[in-house]
């Protein structure tokens, strides 16, 4: 996919992936508990692996990656909601409602509690070791919710391409401003203008801001 690139100073970028490897790793050590509990929650809970088979997510430069989720939703949800006949007004609903169904029959009871307060994403933590995401950063999409999206709303071809110069985030500005309540056309342009504005200052601002949105688990879904 097209992207443009907003460029920052060399600087930035050196602190900013030292600052995403140090935080992982202390952030992987704190959490260990809560990573055993949730692996162990979802085992007993449902049938199926602990981590998410999820498609690919579109990375730095349109550049696709796997990204690595706690298993909230029950086994080969994805492509039951694409390809099974009984669930094609669902999919259809899931596509008019920015890719999200606020009450979704795919999700596990724990896969409830973890989604709404963002426990699902812990396992991103290796995603950035990894180089592929970022601690701070836009929303990591889908291929086809890009293309649909952009489709249904003209005017977010360019944002897209801002959006895509950089890499995807754990958190990021919409995520602690609305999360799910915020719809496709809002939210790139909430991701372009993070990415325009960024910095070390404001990607603290945005940690900061991070846990108070878990916690609350406002606008999860």
């Amino acid at each position: 996919m097209p992207y443009k690139e907003i460029k920052k100073s060399a600087f930035y970028e050196i602190a900013k992936r030292l600052m995403d490897i140090l935080s992982s790793l202390i952030l992987v050590v704190l959490f260990s508990p809560v990573i055993l509990l949730v692996a162990a929650a979802i085992k007993l809970d449902s049938k199926g692996p602990i981590l998410a088979d999820t498609p690919e997510r579109v990375g730095r430069n349109g550049i696709l990656f796997k990204m690595f989720k706690f298993r909230s939703m029950i086994e080969n949800a994805h492509e039951i909601l694409r390809e099974n006949p009984k669930f094609a007004k669902l999919y259809e609903t899931y596509r008019h409602e920015n890719y999200k169904l606020k009450d979704d029959p795919r999700i596990t009871r724990v896969g409830r509690f973890v989604r709404k307060h963002s426990l699902d994403e812990i396992p991103q933590f290796f995603n950035i070791l990894k180089g592929e995401m970022s601690l701070v950063g836009p929303r990591a999409y889908y291929p086809d919710e890009l293309r649909n999206q952009q489709r249904k709303y003209p005017n977010t071809r360019e944002p897209v391409k801002v959006v895509l110069s950089v890499k995807p985030g754990l958190t990021g500005y919409w995520q602690v401003s609305g999360r799910s309540e915020v719809n496709f056309d809002k939210r790139i342009q909430m991701d372009a203008s993070y990415v325009r504005k960024r910095s070390l200052l404001y990607d603290l601002w945005i940690i900061l801001k991070t846990p108070w949105a878990m916690i609350s688990g406002k606008g999860a879904l």
